[in-house]
């Protein structure tokens, strides 16, 4: 996940698809959507990147269900931008979500993943 500028409240920055055999499914968009593939060095072993084929942004990531994203379900996450990320947690107990997995870091950034009242899964991330 890659910012240059502050992202708005409420924004929708990032999406992550876990799988267990990120390759296959990397092919599978690459093929299907025409993204262009950039590894992702994560200690061992390697997530991908995608990026749109006319700029190069990172449009996505795919990654391998393995480490810290082991138990996260095969599904698209979406990643909503909040003010205050143990504001939200409180928030989503009280209005009868579940935090799924504890904090987690990206550089000085935080998040986690919740699922909704609905069963719907979706991950705050505090800048």
């Amino acid at each position: 996940m890659t910012h240059s500028n502050k992202p708005s409240l409420g924004q929708a920055l990032w999406h992550d698809l876990t799988v267990k055999d990120a390759e296959s499914v990397r092919d599978f968009y690459q093929s299907v959507v025409g993204w262009q593939v950039k590894p992702v060095d994560m200690g061992g072993y390697q997530d991908f990147s995608m990026q749109c084929p006319d700029t190069g942004q990172d449009q996505a990531g795919i990654c391998h269900a393995q480490g810290g994203n082991a138990e996260l379900p095969a599904q698209w996450l979406i990643y909503f931008s909040v003010a205050d990320l143990d504001k939200s947690m409180e928030e989503v107990n009280k209005a009868g979500g579940k935090c799924l997995t504890p904090v987690k870091h990206f550089g000085d950034s935080r998040y986690v993943v919740i699922e909704d009242p609905a069963g719907a899964v979706c991950a705050l991330y505090q800048p």
